[in-house]
C-alpha cells in the first residue's frame, strides 16, 4: 500500500471510529457555536450586510448572483474564494460603503448563485462569469478588481483571456492570499486535503460538521486569530454545499496562471497575504510580486488565509491605497 493510500485509509478509519460519538459531538459543537456567537459582540451582525440584488446569466445559463452598493467611481468588484460567499467582504464592505461603488459577485455554486457541475466549474468558467458581471454592472468608468484565493485566480484567468480589459477598464487589482501556480507542491493544506477529498467523499458532509471550527482555525487562520473571526469563517464555509469541494478542487491541481500576469502589470496592483497562510503560502505572493512589475507586496504578519476577516483593517487599507493611486 502506498503512503498516500495508507494515509487515506487511516483517515477514513478514524472518521468511521469517530462516528460512534458523532451525534454527541455535533450537539456539543452547536452549543459551542451558539456560545461564541453570543460573545462575539459584533456592531453589525455577520451576514446581515446586503445591497441591491441582481442576477447575471452565465454562458451556460447558470445565474450568477451580484449585490451592489451604489457610490461614486471607481467601481470595486469583489470576487471571493473557494467555499466562501460575499460575506467574505463583511468588514471591507462596511468600511468602503459610500467611498466607491461596490459590486459583490458570488461565484457559481456559491452563495445565492446557481449550481454548476464538475464539467463547468473551471477557472475559465469563472473568468467568463466575471467578464459578464463587468459588462452588465460596470460597463463604464474605472474598475478595481479585488479577489481572494480562488477569486484572485479568477482575476488572473480573466487577464489571460481578456488582456485588453486591463489598463483600460480595469485600473487596479488587489490579489489576496492567492497563487498563480505550483500550488499543490507548495501548499501544506491542499497537499494533505486533496487525496482525502477524492477517497473519503461519503464522509465529507459528516466530517465538515464534526469539528469544523478547529479545522478552520488550524488551516485558515494565524496562531493569534480572534476566535470571533474564526467563527465568522466557520459559519460562512459551512453554508457551502459539499459539491463545491468536490467540483472545484481540480482547479488547484494543475494551476498555471502566469500568462495573465503581464496584463495585470498594466494596473496599479497590490498583493496581500498573511505570513502564516498555509493554504496559499506567503512565498506564492512573493512570487506574484516578482512576476508583476511594480506590484506592492503587503505582508500581514502572523495572519492566515482568511486575512480579510482576521486583519481586516490592513486589507482595507491596501485597497484604499490602490483607490488613491488611480484617482
Amino acid at each position: 500500500m502506498t503512503s498516500v493510500a495508507a494515509r487515506v485509509a487511516a483517515t477514513a478509519g478514524a472518521f468511521a471510529a469517530a462516528g460512534v460519538a458523532g451525534a454527541a459531538a455535533t450537539m456539543l459543537k452547536k452549543r459551542q457555536t451558539q456560545k461564541r456567537r453570543l460573545t462575539r459582540g459584533d456592531d453589525v451582525p455577520f451576514g446581515s450586510v446586503h445591497g441591491d440584488s441582481y442576477y447575471v446569466s452565465a454562458a451556460d445559463d447558470v445565474p450568477i448572483h451580484v449585490e451592489i452598493d451604489e457610490g461614486p467611481a471607481p467601481t470595486i468588484v469583489f470576487v471571493h474564494g473557494w467555499m466562501c460567499d460575499l460575506d467574505t467582504w463583511h468588514f471591507q464592505r462596511l468600511a468602503l460603503r459610500g467611498h466607491a461603488r461596490l459590486v459583490f459577485m458570488e461565484q457559481r455554486s456559491h452563495g445565492r448563485s446557481g449550481r454548476s457541475g464538475p464539467q463547468n466549474s473551471s477557472l475559465a468558467d469563472m473568468a467568463d462569469d466575471l467578464r459578464r458581471v463587468l459588462d452588465a454592472h460596470a460597463p463604464e468608468g474605472p474598475i478595481v478588481l479585488v479577489g481572494h484565493s480562488m477569486g484572485g485566480m479568477t482575476i488572473m484567468q480573466l487577464a489571460h483571456e481578456s488582456p485588453e480589459l486591463f489598463g483600460e477598464r480595469v485600473r487596479g487589482v488587489v490579489l489576496i492570499s492567492t497563487s498563480s501556480g505550483d500550488l499543490m507542491k507548495r501548499s501544506p493544506a491542499l497537499r494533505f486535503a486533496v487525496p482525502l477529498i477524492k477517497a473519503a467523499t461519503p464522509l465529507l458532509d459528516w466530517g465538515r460538521e464534526f469539528n469544523s471550527y478547529s479545522v478552520i482555525r488550524r488551516w485558515a487562520f494565524g496562531p493569534h486569530a480572534d476566535p470571533s473571526r474564526v467563527d465568522m469563517a466557520d459559519e460562512m464555509i459551512l453554508r457551502a454545499p459539499t459539491t463545491v469541494i468536490l467540483n472545484f478542487h481540480e482547479n488547484f491541481v494543475e494551476l498555471d496562471l502566469g500568462d495573465g500576469l503581464g496584463a495585470i502589470a498594466s494596473c496599479r496592483t497590490a498583493i496581500v497575504c498573511g505570513t502564516k497562510d498555509v493554504m496559499t503560502p506567503f512565498r506564492h505572493s512573493r512570487t506574484l510580486a516578482t512576476l508583476i512589475p511594480g506590484a506592492e507586496l503587503v505582508p500581514i504578519v502572523d495572519a492566515g488565509h482568511m486575512v480579510m476577516l482576521e486583519e481586516h483593517e490592513q486589507v482595507t487599507e491596501a485597497i484604499e491605497r490602490v483607490l488613491k493611486d488611480i484617482a
